[in-house]
């Protein structure tokens, strides 16, 4: 009981600090999952869970980010009719963890570091992408989503916000619509490769912990915390998904 209430509240930290930069946490769920006896599921049991969780909170995303008028249809949809498909293809396809793990671990640093060298700088809108260049990089993303089985947040919202392409609300909201659709064409392809295998009961306990830390968290970002905090959020977000990756790779993470 003690572990399950252990791994329980786990999941809601993760729920509240994902779900404040508008991210739904499913690396941060493969994480915490990877740690307990659910590790020995193996990654057909894993990441199923980890996008139906992701759905959950990136839903509270919308709303909260959407209420305050943070959601641009016009930029975020290009990248995420793109995505779909490519999304589907993804957790279709089996990959090459190691190798995979260390260009997604090299990237997530690397994203991370770009966005604390501009903390003192202010997050200003200076263009808008073209169809050609959000169809093809929601193309990309959403194939890497796929085979890595998370919704796509970590990969877009540094990108936005580097690019100059939305304000820092603007991402959050912008990738709480692209995980949500990213996650759905996700959970299709891994059903259609025979790859799903929820457990009701299990998923009302972690659906019920991560909606109280997702509540929490989505209710942050869009209402509460500064622009300046919601970065570092996600630098801190960026840091933690590529560490659980870095560490699996030496051996010293499940």
């Amino acid at each position: 009981m003690e572990l399950q209430i252990g791994l329980l509240f786990s999941l809601a930290v993760i729920a509240l600090l994902y779900g404040s930069v508008g991210h739904g946490g499913a690396s941060g769920y493969l994480a915490v999952l990877s740690l307990s006896a659910f590790a020995a599921q193996g990654a057909v049991w894993l990441k199923p869970h980890a996008l139906a969780l992701n759905i959950v909170v990136v839903v509270l995303g919308l709303y909260h980010y959407g209420r305050q008028g943070y959601l641009n249809l016009r930029l975020i949809l290009p990248f995420a009719l793109a995505s779909v498909p490519f999304s589907y293809i993804g957790a279709y396809l089996l990959i090459i963890d190691w190798l995979f793990d260390t260009l997604l671990s090299l990237t997530l640093l690397w994203a991370a570091w770009r966005l604390l060298r501009r903390f003192d700088s202010t997050n200003k809108v200076s263009e808008t992408p073209t169809k050609v260049v959000a169809l093809g990089t929601g193309a990309g993303l959403g194939f890497l989503s796929g085979l890595v089985g998370v919704g796509g947040g970590i990969f877009l919202s540094p990108l936005l916000i580097l690019k100059g392409w939305a304000s820092v609300r603007e991402t959050a909201a912008a990738s709480s619509f692209f995980i949500l659709v990213n996650s759905l064409a996700g959970l299709a392809g891994a059903f259609s490769s025979g790859q799903v295998q929820l457990e009701g009961n299990l998923m009302i306990q972690f659906t019920a912990a991560v909606l109280i830390g997702g509540f929490l968290g989505t209710r942050l970002g869009a209402n509460h915390a500064s622009d300046q905090t919601i970065r570092r959020l996600l630098v801190l977000v960026l840091i933690v998904a590529a560490l659980r990756r870095v560490l699996g790779l030496v051996g010293l993470w499940p």
